[in-house]
């Protein structure tokens, strides 16, 4: 079985690109959210091994989540995506504990290369 994901992007057409993405290269989705609140209570209720999450997201955004999820569970492994000319929140993030970050629009071998770095 593989390593389960949490997809959080409030674009679904972002979620079934790197679902499509995980499935193929073994990973099993078990949830998907489309803001940092159902991305917080998601997390609580599924336990992922790692979670995907965009950082610009409406209600609730990816830098938030990040920090109330690394509260709930400090060990959680967290990998941000954001799209360019996000610099600056990817430093916020890593510093919130972000494990890496990946860059849309996705590119596959890149999103596997950084859940596998993340995950190892």
């Amino acid at each position: 079985m593989g390593h389960k994901v949490l997809i959080v992007d409030d674009a679904a057409f972002m979620r079934m690109m790197i679902k499509d993405i995980l499935t193929k290269n073994g990973f099993e989705v078990v949830g998907e959210a489309a803001d940092g609140n159902e991305a917080v209570t998601q997390y609580k209720e599924l336990s992922p091994d790692l979670v995907t999450m965009d950082i610009t997201m409406p209600e609730k955004d990816g830098i938030s989540a990040l920090k109330d999820i690394k509260l709930f569970d400090p060990n959680a492994k967290i990998i941000m995506c954001s799209a360019m000319g996000q610099q600056a929140m990817v430093i916020d993030a890593i510093q919130a504990g972000a494990k890496d970050f990946i860059v849309k629009p996705f590119q596959a071998e890149r999103v596997i290369d950084a859940i596998n770095k993340t995950l190892s």
